[in-house]
């Protein structure tokens, strides 16, 4: 394997060029990949500044000449108003009432194309278009008409949006600011839309991902008229229509982009696949994947292996490539306790040398994740699931809540706590706690963590469709589904913060110290055999045998016993 070494130079122009610095990742799953028929699509919106919280609005009714002001989710900085439309639908984080689901992921592109004066941000046309929209391609036409009308004030993004049939991606980019008589002609974006096709599933995680498409079928591709054209007045691109690549022209590939995003995709889409993507096996990406040779350009969609559930969708958000090249537990750098993670920034000099450390799509910085999931066999009021977790999702739990709710769980209700504020009722605070404790002994208590998670999701999981049923007895007698759905997405939450209640307090006393106390059959701690108010003498494990390698030859003076004789 190639040693992974570059100058500054060239790190500074690919690692930092239009590469944004948080990180996104999302995995598509079509009714037809999915082993129940429904419809899946993951989000970790990756932010050093993000809070963790469900975001909820009601539906409403306006008077006409109502106007919405805009703020850019990303700092909350005012942007300017649009008109309101008279009705919106409620939206439960990244879903609404009619199982409709829109998220994203930055890759920036070429800065010279974002509009400094754009009203509607990337946040903003999600949360907007989620309140206007009822199916996937409504949304697509609802985005593209909001960004030509009030300028778009984001860089490239690519949005996952789907419906209870059908799962798109929409890539978009500005054009930037051409003022003539006052007025920005290059106002609005660029974009090109693509169906995933029914039984495939698909990914992208922070780089543009649409190459070549065909220009006549307006079925599965949509396309803004000058997608192409455009970049010919930027000189982006001179060649046929036909060969018209957008990614190329708007976002072309630098080591980061591959490295740092690309293989994200790769990973997702190797496991999913069974080390297969598409007709090859998924080593013979790996090039790619590690930013090897560009050109060697991986599917924007994929069959997988077999039919996908829920969970095994969600345990693709947890991944850090484990047994994989890039593996991120096995080098040095995970310690003595094989961390998969790399506090930032994302990579280090040493000896006019440049290092980077892996991106994974498991991260430190998760505000929030979901799994969106919509199941066309039911009413709206049923059928719309959003699982909703808060940090790092390789040590955090999703927990179900209906789409139809009245109110959010107060563990993650908008308010309770901020990333300044610590909130002793917040799933985010409570989280990170417990994980910032794997953190500091990672293979021993992680996998602790990871069995708690597993077990609140697989139990709600197999309880749903009994709850399904509950809410179709009551709604087809009359009765108030919204407040039993709300009920239990709220119990289940509960539910969820008491076992991370607990388990707080178990590591702490299990593991303290680095120690490892004794258990009994029966899951108590034992004590030492004459009291149980001191325990039996602990286990100690010790650290991993690459990191007592690297000790040893680092410190072998000063540490290594000597064969001496006394």
């Amino acid at each position: 394997m190639r040693k992974f070494i570059f100058s500054a130079f060239c790190l500074v122009a690919a690692l930092f060029g239009a590469q944004p610095l948080d990180a996104c990742s999302n995995v598509l799953v079509t009714k037809g990949a999915s082993k129940d028929g429904s419809v899946m699509v993951t989000y970790s919106a990756d932010s050093h500044q993000l809070y963790g919280e469900l975001y909820y609005k009601p539906a409403m009714v306006f008077a006409r000449g109502t106007m919405l002001d805009i703020y850019e989710w990303d700092s909350g900085r005012y942007l300017g108003q649009i008109p309101q439309v008279e009705r919106t639908y409620q939206t439960v984080g990244n879903m609404n009432e009619h199982q409709l689901m829109i998220t994203e992921t930055t890759w920036g592109g070429r800065e010279e194309l974002v509009d400094p004066n754009g009203i509607v941000d990337y946040g903003s046309l999600i949360y907007i278009t989620l309140q206007r929209a009822k199916t996937a391609r409504e949304a697509i036409q609802v985005m593209t008409e909001l960004v030509a009308e009030y300028g778009y004030a984001s860089s490239g993004e690519s949005f996952s949006i789907a419906d209870k049939d059908e799962v798109w991606i929409l890539e978009m980019i500005g054009k930037g600011s051409k003022i003539v008589k006052g007025k920005n002609v290059n106002k609005g974006a660029v974009w090109v839309a693509a169906r995933i096709p029914d039984g495939y599933i698909s990914a992208h995680a922070n780089h543009a991902r649409i190459h070549k498409f065909p220009l006549k079928d307006k079925e599965n591709w949509l396309y803004s008229k000058d997608v192409i054209s455009f970049a010919r007045e930027m000189g982006y691109f001179d060649g046929k229509d036909e060969d018209f690549s957008f990614t190329e022209a708007y976002a072309p590939a630098d080591f980061s982009a591959l490295r740092g995003c690309e293989a994200r995709v790769w990973s997702a889409f190797n496991i999913l696949g069974k080390g297969m993507i598409g007709d090859k096996k998924a080593e013979e990406y790996l090039d790619y994947a590690m930013g090897y040779n560009v050109k060697n350009k991986m599917p924007l969609y994929i069959k997988p292996a077999e039919k996908v559930s829920m969970k095994e969708v969600a345990d693709v958000m947890r991944d850090h490539y484990e047994n994989t090249p890039m593996d991120m537990t096995q080098d040095i750098g995970a310690g003595g306790h094989k961390n998969p993670y790399r506090w930032r920034p994302m990579n280090f000099t040493y000896e006019g040398e440049t290092y980077v450390n892996e991106r994974a799509i498991a991260t430190q910085q998760t505000g929030f994740w979901i799994l969106c999931q919509a199941r066309p066999w039911l009413p709206d009021e049923i059928g719309g699931v959003l699982w909703f977790g808060v940090d790092d999702a390789a040590t955090s739990c999703l927990t179900p809540i209906y789409t139809s709710i009245t109110e959010v769980p107060e563990c993650v209700r908008v308010g309770n706590g901020n990333m300044l504020e610590y909130s002793e009722t917040a799933a985010f605070w409570l989280f990170n706690r417990v994980t910032h404790f794997a953190y500091l002994m990672y293979d021993r208590v992680a996998p602790v963590v990871q069995a708690a998670a597993t077990a609140h999701e697989l139990g709600c999981e197999a309880e749903l469709p009994k709850i399904d049923e509950q809410a179709l007895y009551i709604q087809q007698h009359g009765g108030d589904v919204r407040a039993f759905l709300t009920q239990y997405s709220t119990d289940r939450a509960n539910d969820m913060m008491n076992t991370w209640r607990e388990l707080d307090r178990y590591l702490l006393v299990k593991y303290i110290d680095g120690n490892v106390k004794k258990q009994g059959e029966d899951g108590a701690f034992l004590g030492n055999g004459h009291t149980h108010r001191i325990p039996a003498f602990p286990d100690q494990p010790g650290y991993s045998e690459k990191w007592k390698e690297a000790v040893a030859k680092d410190a072998a003076e000063t540490l290594k016993v000597p064969d001496i004789k006394y």
